[in-house]
């Protein structure tokens, strides 16, 4: 991991497959996650790709202490480390969470994106899994803060410990036992809280792009889901591409919401396929102010 200081806070990031003339891709992880959840990725498309794999604010090792963690505040860092790398454009690929702030950073800089891909996005619909709707609530943080006390974490680890040494390796649990390590230390717990509330309710998703998918629609568009996705709803994923004229939907059966981890070798397979099969797109700025002006309807 490196790190570079923004506005006086740190970002941490991972860089790999640099090297001239290499497409760029910038990965975004979910919440209370990081970018080790491309560890399984990341070593099947760095012969062929520039990767730059932040830890979002507040998630892994990046500063805690962000003022910010709205969908905006994180698309703006992500543009702060691009400039700093010297990066001018990349394609956009997030994950849960950072599917939303990969929409709002195509909102907010599309001259920064050639390409975007989702993998069980959210942002695109109003379902979530029930628990992220219930640590929502106000008060919640006590439920959590006696939920993943350090001694439940560590017998957790142990029983983990136990089953991996029989050779018994959940890789499904693997993501989420992560992250609930991480709300058992206190800054990330806060953290995960300013997180959650920025984008989820006790209703639901409580920030959609829906009635901006037709920026991001300007730019090749591929969306990847597991077919027995517990947090977000695959139907999210097909009314997003019937909404979207152009855009690609890749089922991959037998996972959950993570994808990547879980059948890496297919969703290698898909994005390979994707960037090596479509031209960068170019988000024209005078069409832009054209759709925004009449909600998406070319005059």
């Amino acid at each position: 991991m490196q790190k570079t200081v923004l506005h006086g806070r740190e970002l941490a990031y991972s860089e790999s497959g640099a090297g001239e003339g290499k497409p760029t891709l910038l990965l975004l992880h979910g919440m209370a996650g990081s970018s080790v959840t491309w560890r399984e990725l990341i070593p099947r498309l760095e012969s062929k790709f520039h990767i730059i794999a932040p830890d979002l604010p507040g998630h892994g090792e990046s500063s805690l202490d962000f003022d910010d963690y709205s969908l905006g505040a994180m698309a703006s860092a992500l543009r702060d480390l691009l400039v700093v790398k010297g990066i001018r454009r990349c394609t956009v690929i997030g994950q849960s969470l950072g599917g939303g702030v990969a929409l709002q950073f195509v909102y907010q800089y599309p001259d920064f994106c050639e390409r975007i891909a989702l993998i069980g996005s959210g942002g695109l619909g109003k379902e979530v899994n029930w628990i992220l709707r219930l640590l929502a609530v106000p008060g919640a943080e006590l439920l959590l803060t006696a939920g993943a006390a350090p001694f439940l974490v560590s017998a957790g680890d142990r029983a983990r410990g136990f089953f991996t040494g029989k050779g018994v390796r959940a890789i499904a649990f693997e993501e989420p036992w992560a992250a609930y390590e991480s709300l058992g230390r206190p800054g990330h717990r806060r953290a995960f809280f300013k997180t959650l509330r920025a984008v989820v309710d006790n209703k639901g998703q409580a920030v959609s792009a829906s009635n901006r998918l037709y920026l991001a629609a300007q730019l090749p568009f591929q969306l990847i889901w597991g077919d027995r996705d517990p947090i977000i709803p695959v139907s999210h994923g097909h009314t997003t591409h019937e909404a979207i004229p152009g855009s690609r939907l890749a089922i991959v059966e037998g996972t959950g919401h993570y994808p990547h981890v879980e059948d890496p070798a297919a969703v290698e397979r898909i994005l390979v396929d994707f960037m090596e099969s479509t031209d960068p797109g170019h988000i024209d700025h005078q069409l832009l102010g054209e759709l925004v002006t009449t909600g998406g309807d070319t005059p």
